[in-house]
């Protein structure tokens, strides 16, 4: 018997998901809201810890999707997920024996944080949009011009209550990091500021590109938030801050500000998760069942999830993520229809 599985997403964790079940002998299909696969890693430029171009890693499991001949419904919206099968806008229904959530997270909308001035300014930028300079080859001001000092700043969407955004995105730090060392890489002679209110290097490799950035580089971390930005007359950017580590105020000038914007659940997971019966964590995200060892399944059996849909996650741990789900499915259906 050839089990099914439906996949809702069809980015990172769901591609690999599917190819993981697919080697198990079991039957993926991929539902995927856009018009292609890779989900918001497609659009990255390079890498942490390693400035691994992102292609080199998507693309080739994009491929090996379409080479196991995986069935994939692109541009469809699922309304509504079950243990045995989902339903789409259309109200079509795609049956199933199980299924994964792999639905990844929303970008924080950089434009709720006024104060920043994201688009009123045009030299005011998120980490997404330096990403797609970057993959155009390209960094300049609006003016055509070359940034000669640059500002980033941190949690623009993490940590912040204001917004109801209370829990850390985890990768933005490692983030700021790696694009400052790509702006010092482009422009030597360009001062590169970090604005943080904690650095968090938690990961393999990234204490070490975090003392990199400082020693070989020269990049600078101030430790505040920056309370304001506004637009000078010939269009550079004034920033208002508090270094916090020495109790003064500090008021800079410059010509680009970066902000790092964090991981949001999904707008449409209370939606989801009422179809399910299934419960949110405070932060909008869904619950797993357990924190330790049923981190990829949900409280209903025969749903499970997998990737950033639970918490912020790096690619590579969303990747690992993957590997997990495909075996707590297989062990799934292996116990259901040999009960039977």
């Amino acid at each position: 018997m050839a089990y099914r599985v439906v996949i809702v997403g069809g980015g990172a964790a769901g591609m690999q998901t599917a190819l993981e079940l697919k080697s198990r002998g079991i039957e993926p299909i991929i539902v995927e809201r856009d018009i292609e696969l890779g989900g918001k890693a497609r659009g990255w430029h390079k890498l942490f810890p390693s400035f691994t171009p992102a292609g080199d890693i998507m693309q080739p499991i994009a491929q090996r999707v379409k080479d196991e001949h995986i069935r994939c419904f692109y541009g469809q919206e699922v309304i509504g997920i079950a243990s045995d099968g989902v339903t789409l806008r259309s109200e079509e229904r795609i049956p199933a024996d199980a299924v994964v959530v792999a639905t990844g997270f929303t970008l924080f909308d950089a434009h709720r944080k006024q104060e920043y001035g994201y688009g009123l300014y045009d030299n005011v930028i998120t980490s997404v949009d330096l990403e797609r300079m970057m993959n155009g080859g390209r960094v300049t001001l609006t003016d055509g011009s070359e940034p000669k000092r640059i500002a980033i700043l941190h949690c623009v969407g993490s940590r912040d209550e204001k917004v109801g955004q209370k829990h850390c995105s985890k990768v933005c730090c490692i983030t700021g990091v790696k694009q400052a060392i790509e702006l010092k890489q482009m422009f030597p002679t360009a001062d590169v500021f970090n604005f943080y209110m904690d650095i968090r290097m938690f990961g393999p490799g990234y204490e070490e590109l975090y003392r990199e950035a400082q020693e070989k580089y020269n990049v600078h971390f101030v430790r505040g938030r920056i309370s304001e930005a506004a637009e000078t007359i010939n269009k550079r950017i004034q920033i208002k801050a508090e270094d916090t580590l020495t109790g003064r105020p500090l008021r800079m000038t410059v010509d680009m500000l970066v902000l790092l914007v964090g991981m949001s659940a999904n707008y449409d997971n209370p939606t989801l998760a009422a179809s399910a019966g299934l419960p949110l964590a405070p932060n909008g995200y869904f619950k797993a069942n357990d924190s330790f060892l049923g981190v990829v399944r949900s409280q209903q059996e025969g749903i499970f999830f997998a990737g950033t849909v639970t918490a912020p996650k790096s690619l590579a741990d969303t990747l690992a993520e993957a590997s997990l789900t495909a075996s707590a499915v297989d062990q799934y259906l292996k116990n259901k229809y040999n009960a039977k």
